[in-house]
């Protein structure tokens, strides 16, 4: 199954048939949007210069919190260099966004050089009137913990980090994984929440100012995906307990 998973045809058919499934669910759910006024300047012309933020089990309609129409600042979305990932990211395009690799770099550079690279290339982006979409719990948790990478990015780039959150009464929950990861089914309510813009840490910005946005974020983040869930009538996802508790 490994192997399969490696294969670059597989990864493309499948994570292309995902996107396509994707794309069903959400025409076929019946959707109450939250809060959207928060992301509409930044679907102008010359709006973007935002990171997007969702919770890593909540990847699936990602798409459905962004504008892809003609105009409206492209969007990439933050995948790592897995086997797992290269589906995932066949999937993210065939949505219509646009993939950075985590982890993409020359055959034997290190990890870190590499998580560099990644920075910079979302920086670039960023910098030209784009977005990013990330997940600051992935890509192993612990979950609904937002980590330092996405702040660090707000902070280089000086980009307000937009909280993101959907949920659907039709789904299936992954209970024994590390991000109680969330597949949606068609045919049913659902909520789309745009939570309220985070701004960046200052240039200059000490590590305990950059720890209050990343609560701040946290926090922010954690509202919303529970108000999604109340919405569409379904238990609410509890974020893991920080650690020592």
């Amino acid at each position: 199954m490994k192997s399969l998973l490696g294969n670059p045809v597989f990864q493309f058919i499948l994570g292309r048939l995902i996107g396509s499934y994707m794309l069903f669910v959400g025409i076929t759910t019946r959707w109450e949007r939250v809060n959207e006024a928060a992301v509409k300047p930044f679907w102008e012309p010359n709006g973007g210069k935002a990171i997007g933020c969702i919770w890593h089990g909540r990847f699936p309609l990602i798409h459905k919190m962004w504008s892809f129409k003609r105009g409206v600042p492209k969007a990439k979305m933050l995948i790592s260099n897995s086997r797992e990932g290269g589906i995932v990211a066949h999937t993210s395009r065939a949505v219509g966004a646009e993939v950075v690799r985590g982890s993409e770099a020359k055959k034997g550079s290190s990890k870190p050089k590499r998580g560099v690279e990644a920075m910079r290339d979302m920086a670039r982006h960023i910098d030209g009137g784009g977005v990013m979409a990330m997940t600051p719990d992935g890509p192993r948790g612990p979950r609904m913990r937002v980590k330092r990478g996405p702040i660090i990015l707000a902070k280089i780039a000086g980009a307000p980090l937009l909280p993101l959150a959907w949920a659907t009464s039709n789904r299936i929950v992954f209970e024994k994984s590390w991000d109680q990861f969330v597949f949606p089914l068609p045919f049913g309510k659902g909520a789309l929440i745009w939570g309220n813009p985070v701004a960046p840490p200052s240039a200059d910005a000490s590590v305990a100012e950059v720890e209050a946005v990343r609560l701040q974020l946290e926090v922010e983040m954690n509202r919303i995906a529970a108000e999604a869930d109340h919405i569409a009538g379904v238990p609410v996802i509890e974020p893991r307990a920080p650690p020592g508790r």
